[in-house]
């Protein structure tokens, strides 16, 4: 095996990278974006995460993926192309392998916005089950590879059981909240 996938203690600074970040992309896609998100484990204070700023991006629709991945490409971001493009495409900066960002696009005011938002919500007002979550993160990330992108989409993957079964709580006790 390679070298494992990091997982990090908590930095405070995850906030302000995130903020940097959003503000360039709000630069580079001007009206096309209807909101830009922190998300994902480094949104949530105190988390242990992989040092990667995860950002939504919501748009009102997701075809043409030109009309946001050509001003994305401009800010050195890659789009994988993947059978999820019709619901949530993803795109990675730098290129190469450690990635520092990753967007996720979503239809705007759409259940998969909904969805992600929720989802962490969620875990800042739970700790027992953000505890539960990084136990998780930490035992598929020992395993992972993390120069190899097959083994980090099955870590991934890995953790889509526990994600929907939060997400499905969340949702169903009327978050995300204040949003």
């Amino acid at each position: 095996m390679g070298e494992p996938l990091q997982i990090c203690r908590y930095d405070p600074r995850w906030v302000l990278e995130s903020e940097a970040e959003r503000e360039r992309l709000a630069r580079a896609l001007g009206d096309i974006a209807r909101r830009i998100d922190h998300h994902g484990s480094t949104a949530v204070p105190g988390l242990d995460a992989k040092p990667t700023i995860d950002i939504q991006i919501s748009v009102e629709r997701l075809q043409p993926l030109e009309a946001y991945g050509i001003p994305l490409a401009t800010l050195g971001y890659v789009h994988v192309p993947h059978q999820d493009d019709a619901v949530c495409p993803f795109f990675h900066r730098p290129s190469e392998w450690p990635h520092s960002h990753h967007v996720h696009v979503v239809e705007f005011g759409g259940a998969e916005e909904r969805r992600t938002l929720a989802f962490g919500d969620y875990l800042r007002e739970h700790a027992d089950v953000a505890r539960e979550y990084v136990e998780l993160k930490t035992r598929l990330a020992a395993r992972a590879d993390a120069t190899d992108p097959s083994s980090r989409e099955a870590y991934a993957q890995a953790k889509s059981e526990f994600i929907e079964r939060v997400t499905a709580a969340a949702l169903a006790n009327g978050y995300p909240r204040g949003r």
